[in-house]
């Protein structure tokens, strides 16, 4: 048996493919790797809030000197774990949203693989996206209704698709990211809109890489484009722009009652502790007022867009998330490996993440960042390419 394992390793070892664990420090928007103070651009803090330590403590000063909750939930929700700070969370999260209720859930990834497995029957089709994200993919594998994934952002395809089957299946439902993962481009909203409407099919939307950083009032890309009242199935994290832990989906009371029944990852998984409900709740409050930050965030994203087009990289994207493509994993590292040396931490996204001849350094931006750091990546990707 270990002779498969130490091939496998080998195998990736010898195609620059292999991953590791890092021990890592976080000190505001820089990270401590091997002794070595490194600009982090590898970072889902996308509003700066993690590298925020007053927050932390006044947070700290503010809430947990209630003394009303302990460290852990050491229960599942349906058990002892639903504490009030649930409660409160939840009811602000279908306000803030204009929705009937929500779902508080242990992370985005016990979202995607629980949500759709719960919903969906061998009578139901799902219609996703070519590139949604792998918890979504692991989550529809798990579901016994039909898939079919269409090109991505291909809403030709999709409306086709539409045509051929929607009378074969009780339930049909369409499946994307707002803002994809690894290459940092947007999804078309108002059209899935339209087209679940045509064709009475139910819509669900990962805002993972949105909350926070989309929209007005920071409630995502939906909110941005308009259409958050016709989402049937909107599901965000707290693991990035919020700097905490958790996930939420806001739906109706029925589906949300349906879930708490049904939901295998919410039914077995101890809860979240309360502590951390409280600090998604405190940081939730406070970003819908940071307007300034997304700006100034969105301002970043176009200028170093912009820079890397104009040396001639190929890049992707209108978001936070600015991939640059590279032609192989070998290429990936070394470009890696060279920002590290040159005072950046940015990783390598390798096959199979991402498909053979578009593997990239993908730069996350964060709200604390500056232009100067921009211009500073430029002059290394410049140099890099020469």
């Amino acid at each position: 048996m270990n002779n498969r394992y130490h091939a496998y390793i080998r195998q990736l070892r010898d195609k620059d493919g292999l991953r590791c664990l890092r021990n890592i420090e976080i000190r505001g928007n820089k990270i401590i790797l091997h002794g070595r103070t490194l600009l982090n651009l590898s970072s889902n803090d996308y509003m700066g809030i993690g590298a925020d330590t007053a927050l932390w403590e006044s947070f700290l000063r503010e809430e947990c000197s209630r003394g009303d909750f302990g460290g852990g939930a050491c229960s599942s929700r349906l058990l002892t774990g639903n504490h009030p700070a649930y409660t409160s969370l939840e009811n602000r999260l279908a306000n803030w949203y204009g929705s009937e209720s929500a779902l508080v859930l242990d992370s985005g990834y016990h979202a995607n693989i629980g949500i759709l497995p719960a919903l969906t029957s061998s009578k139901d089709l799902i219609l996703a996206d070519k590139l949604v994200h792998a918890s979504l993919i692991d989550g529809i594998r798990l579901s016994s209704a039909e898939v079919v994934r269409y090109r991505h952002n291909d809403f030709g395809q999709l409306e086709s698709l539409l045509k051929k089957r929607r009378e074969d299946h009780k339930q049909v439902f369409i499946v994307t990211e707002s803002v994809f993962s690894m290459d940092g481009d947007l999804a078309d909203l108002p059209k899935l809109v339209e087209l679940k409407k045509k064709y009475d099919c139910l819509l669900y939307v990962d805002e993972a890489h949105g909350v926070g950083v989309r929209g007005d009032s920071g409630l995502g890309l939906a909110e941005e484009q308009g259409c958050l009242a016709d989402i049937d199935l909107l599901v965000g994290t707290f693991g990035k722009a919020v700097a905490s832990q958790g996930a939420f989906v806001v739906c109706g009371e029925i589906v949300r009652e349906y879930l708490v029944n049904t939901m295998r990852p919410l039914i077995f998984s101890t809860a979240l502790p309360p502590l951390s409900v409280r600090w998604t709740e405190y940081i939730m409050k406070r970003l819908i007022g940071r307007n300034d930050a997304r700006r100034h965030l969105a301002g970043l994203s176009a200028r170093l867009r912009d820079n890397l087009a104009s040396l001639g990289f190929q890049t992707a994207g209108e978001s936070h998330i600015v991939p640059l493509i590279v032609r192989n994993n070998t290429q990936a590292v070394r470009l890696s490996e060279y920002f590290c040396e040159n005072g950046f931490f940015a990783l390598p996204i390798r096959t199979p993440t991402v498909p053979a001849g578009s593997e990239r350094l993908r730069f996350s931006l964060t709200a604390n960042l500056t232009e100067r750091h921009i211009d500073q990546i430029t002059g290394l990707c410049k140099a890099f390419g020469n």
